[in-house]
């Protein structure tokens, strides 16, 4: 009986390649992709360099880490590099490299030089174009005095890699790259990149990781870190971290929360400090969860559907941080882009944030000059029977009573109207005070998990209706 043989089917390369030009990068991603290269290769110094030039612009990413030799530069251009990642490793799937470049450009080119004793510089491309005539993966190697200078000239002083795009179809993205739109379109996005760097790599840019600190230069200037807790300044509100446990799948690790509250508009050190805080979306859009994968942030705000964006809990700024070996609990995708909280610590995670977010809202809430005691009400009006004086029985109104600053004032008193003297059996105490906050806790915490969010707009609303 003859053995049956096994077929290996080759995909298409330039219909392949065409495909994973798509996998959701945008411009200022798909760079901060290669920085996660450079940074698990040891570099302190990286320089992102964009040069318009219309058909001829070109983005490159240098940096001062170990380098590679062209055994492991031919590996790491390969899709789905089965080079051995460490679990602390920013990189993880083999194909960062070089699906996110291809999302931006057609050519993708990357030198690499390991001996600092030696002058050797290996270099190699992927071109899309030479994909679509020969429909082969092939790499062509790039000879030392075809290399363009950017390419060539940061190796000459010292190990390292650079990675050049050209051909940027995908950024220019006009007809006629030399026009004035498309100039202006590059300068956008560079801004846009420098905000996304100073955001996603601030732990790195301010050596608060367990590697060395890093410096991002972007065509020449320095990166400087945003800080998504305004921890500069002196009225931000650093709450009790939280660790929590998590397991999937056989694998066990910590989840840490840390939660800010941010001062107000009127507790800012200045009007400058309040708009640079404000990040990249601005308040509204940035409060929530910073979930951070090996100090890396991944999701810049947002409240992973846990609960909804409200003006009211802008101040709340939450940072979650997992470990990579967490990556399939968190389904992280490709471009490091998706992340979902893990559904077996969820609910733990909800329980950490409610009470941030209501002392957030009371910190929102609380009027920022005092505002003046009204006059107490008159007395009850008193009817005389014979010579025995009865007060009226009316509801009384709420008394007024001082509170400390920042402190809610109570605005509901419970009352059960009766006689002096008689029972009230299964009434309330008369003498408690509530306020709207902790009514509103007693509720959601009698609720269900999908009820907490109508409980929490309800208590918006009627907030807004008592300000007004």
């Amino acid at each position: 009986m003859s053995e049956v043989k096994n077929d290996e089917l080759i995909p298409s390369a330039k219909r392949l390649i065409k495909s994973l030009r798509d996998m959701g990068y945008d411009f200022s991603t798909a760079v901060a992709d290669l920085i996660d290269n450079s940074i698990d290769a040891g570099a302190t110094e990286i320089h992102v360099d964009v040069q318009f030039e219309g058909d001829d612009s070109w983005v490159s990413v240098a940096d001062n880490g170990r380098g590679m030799t062209t055994a492991e530069i031919r590996e790491a251009l390969r899709f789905g590099s089965e080079t051995e990642y460490d679990v602390k490793n920013l990189g993880k799937f083999g194909l960062g490299l070089k699906t996110a470049s291809l999302s931006q450009c057609q050519v993708l080119s990357v030198a690499s030089r390991s001996d600092p004793k030696e002058s050797k510089i290996s270099a190699f491309c992927w071109d899309l174009d030479h994909i679509e005539r020969v429909n082969r993966w092939e790499i062509l190697p790039i000879k030392m005095d075809e290399m363009h200078r950017m390419l060539r000239d940061p190796l000459l002083k010292s190990t390292g890699t650079v990675v050049m795009w050209q051909k940027l179809d995908r950024i220019l993205g006009y007809k006629h790259p030399y026009g004035e739109f498309a100039r202006k379109r590059m300068a956008a996005m560079c801004r846009e990149l420098e905000d996304h760097l100073a955001m996603v790599f601030h732990r790195f840019l301010m050596g608060e990781t367990q590697r060395k600190r890093i410096s991002i230069y972007l065509n020449g200037n320095s990166v400087r870190p945003w800080d998504p807790f305004a921890r500069n300044e002196s009225k931000t509100q650093c709450l009790r971290s939280t660790e929590i446990p998590c397991e999937f799948e056989e694998i066990s690790g910590i989840v840490h929360i840390e939660p800010f509250i941010l001062p107000p508009k009127d507790e800012f050190s200045g009007r400058d400090a309040w708009e640079h805080a404000s990040g990249p979306k601005k308040w509204n859009q940035q409060q929530g969860l910073y979930i951070y994968r090996g100090d890396r942030l991944i999701q810049s705000g947002g409240w992973s559907r846990l609960r909804t964006v409200d003006e009211h809990t802008k101040l709340a700024r939450i940072a979650i941080s997992f470990n990579p070996e967490l990556d399939d609990a968190f389904k992280i995708n490709v471009a490091k882009m998706r992340v979902q909280l893990p559904v077996q610590i969820q609910e733990s995670i909800q329980r950490v944030i409610e009470p941030v977010v209501r002392r957030a809202r009371d910190r929102y809430d609380r009027p920022s000059v005092p505002r003046p005691i009204p006059n107490p009400p008159p007395n009850p009006p008193v009817v005389t029977t014979g010579n025995t004086p009865i007060t009226s029985t009316s509801p009384t109104h709420v008394t007024n009573h001082e509170y400390p600053t920042g402190q809610a004032r109570p605005i509901v008193q419970e009352h059960t109207p009766g006689y002096p003297g008689t029972s009230q059996v299964g009434l309330v105490n008369t003498e408690k005070l509530w306020t709207l906050e902790e009514i509103q806790t007693k509720l959601e915490a009698a609720a269900e998990p999908d009820e907490r969010q109508i409980i929490s707009r309800v208590f918006t609303k009627l907030r807004r209706l008592l300000s007004g």
